[in-house]
C-alpha cells in the first residue's frame, strides 16, 4: 500500500503504461479477494469503499425489483436504515441471544419482496445467523438474498459459492486491512442498479477512479490471511474473558455460537461510558453498543431486540495482534474498574 501511495497516483482506466499498471494491481487483487471470499469468478467482486456502501447498493438495487424488503431486527444501522429509505420494510425479530428463525424470516415475506437482508455474524454480541438455512429456503422464490459478512469475513470461512446467496457485502478493515475499502461480491449473472453513476468503473457498477493502494492492500491481506488459524487464538483469547466470574455481569448473545474474536458483557447498575473510560486509563481500549458512547441517541437496538438492558454492554473483541497478556490485562483490570465505580455510587 506504502509503494502505491508513493508512486503516481495512475488511472486503471488508462491505456498508458502506468495505467496499465495500475490496472493489473487492481486485477491482481481481485483475484486475491475472490479466492478468498470462495467467488466462482473474480468478475463477481466488485470494489466499494467499504460495507457501508456496499450495503447501499445491495439495498438500492434491490428496490428496483420491488417495494418491499425483509431484514432482521439485529442487523447494522446501515442495513436497517438504508432499507428503511427505500421503502416498506419487515423487521424479523430474534430470540434472547439474537439469533432469527428461519420460518420467521419466511413468514415475512411477501409477493412483493425483493430482497431479504440477513448478517453472518452479529456486530454487537457476535450472534451467528442460519444464513445458509435461509438462503436455501429463499431460492425456491424469486427474491434477492444480501448477507451482510463484515463482521465475519477473516474470522469466519466464506464460500460465495457454496452459500449461494445473490449478494455479500464486507469490509477490508474488519480482516487486516486498510479502512476506507470493500467489496460487494455480486453473483454471476445477476444485473444490479449501480448506486454510484458517472463512469463505467468495475465493469460499469460502480462509477468513480479505484482506490488503487487501499485495494490492492485489501488484496494482500486476503492473501496472507489464515482464517482458521486466527479463529482458533481469538476464539481462546475471548472463552478466557467468558470463563472469567464478575459480580454483577452477565454474557449477552450466543457464548458458542459466535464468531470467535467477539463477546459482550451486560454489567448491570453502571453506566458504560463511565467504565470505557476506566478501562482506558488501564490501557484497554473496548466499546458499548450504548448511546452513551456512540454518535447514536437512541439504546442499542440489537440489544433493545433481544429483549436485555440496552444501556449497559461492554464489547470485547480481539484481533491479529491480541495476546495473552493483553487479556491478563482485561481480566485485572475490569473487576477492579468495576469495584472502584461500585463503590463510587454506593
Amino acid at each position: 500500500m506504502v509503494q502505491w501511495l508513493r508512486g503516481p497516483a495512475a488511472d486503471p482506466g488508462r491505456i498508458y503504461e502506468e495505467g496499465l499498471t495500475a490496472r493489473v494491481a487492481v486485477e491482481n487483487a481481485r483475484e486475491s479477494v475472490a479466492a478468498f471470499l470462495g467467488c466462482r469468478s473474480s468478475r463477481e467482486v466488485v470494489f466499494t469503499s467499504g460495507a457501508t456502501e456496499s450495503i447501499a447498493t445491495a439495498v438500492s438495487g434491490a428496490a428496483e425489483r420491488g417495494p418491499h424488503q425483509v431484514v432482521t431486527a439485529v442487523e447494522h444501522s446501515a442495513v436497517r436504515l438504508s432499507a428503511a429509505a427505500a421503502g416498506d420494510v419487515t423487521v424479523v425479530g430474534v430470540d434472547g441471544v439474537g439469533r432469527v428463525d428461519v420460518n420467521e424470516v419466511l413468514a415475512a415475506m411477501r409477493d412483493d419482496t425483493a430482497c431479504v437482508h440477513v448478517q453472518w455474524a452479529n456486530h454487537e454480541v457476535g450472534t451467528t445467523q442460519p444464513v445458509r438455512d435461509i438462503v436455501a429456503a429463499c431460492r425456491g422464490r424469486d427474491v434477492l438474498v444480501h448477507v451482510d459478512a463484515a463482521q465475519a469475513a477473516g474470522h469466519l470461512p466464506i464460500d460465495f459459492t457454496a452459500l449461494d446467496a445473490d449478494l455479500v457485502s464486507v469490509s477490508a478493515h474488519k480482516l487486516g486491512g486498510p479502512p476506507g475499502v470493500g467489496a460487494l461480491l455480486v453473483r454471476r449473472g445477476l444485473r444490479l442498479r449501480p448506486l454510484l453513476l458517472g463512469g463505467d468503473q468495475e465493469r460499469a457498477r460502480r462509477a468513480g477512479v479505484e482506490n488503487v493502494p487501499a485495494i490492492v492492500a485489501f488484496g494482500v491481506a486476503c492473501a496472507v490471511i489464515d482464517v482458521d488459524a486466527e479463529a482458533r487464538v481469538q476464539r481462546e483469547l475471548t472463552d478466557r474473558v467468558l470463563g472469567a466470574s464478575f459480580s454483577g455481569v452477565v454474557t449477552y448473545g450466543d457464548p458458542v455460537d459466535r464468531v470467535p474474536h467477539l463477546v459482550c458483557l451486560g454489567i448491570t447498575g453502571i453506566e458504560p461510558q463511565a467504565v470505557l473510560l476506566g478501562l482506558d486509563r488501564a490501557g484497554i481500549a473496548a466499546h458499548s453498543g450504548s448511546a452513551c458512547s456512540s454518535e447514536a441517541l437512541e439504546p442499542s437496538p440489537v440489544l433493545e431486540a433481544m429483549g436485555v438492558d440496552a444501556h449497559r454492554s461492554l464489547r470485547i473483541s480481539v484481533g491479529w495482534s491480541t495476546t495473552n497478556d493483553d487479556i491478563d490485562a482485561l481480566l485485572e483490570a475490569l473487576p477492579r474498574v468495576i469495584a472502584d465505580l461500585r463503590s463510587l455510587s454506593g
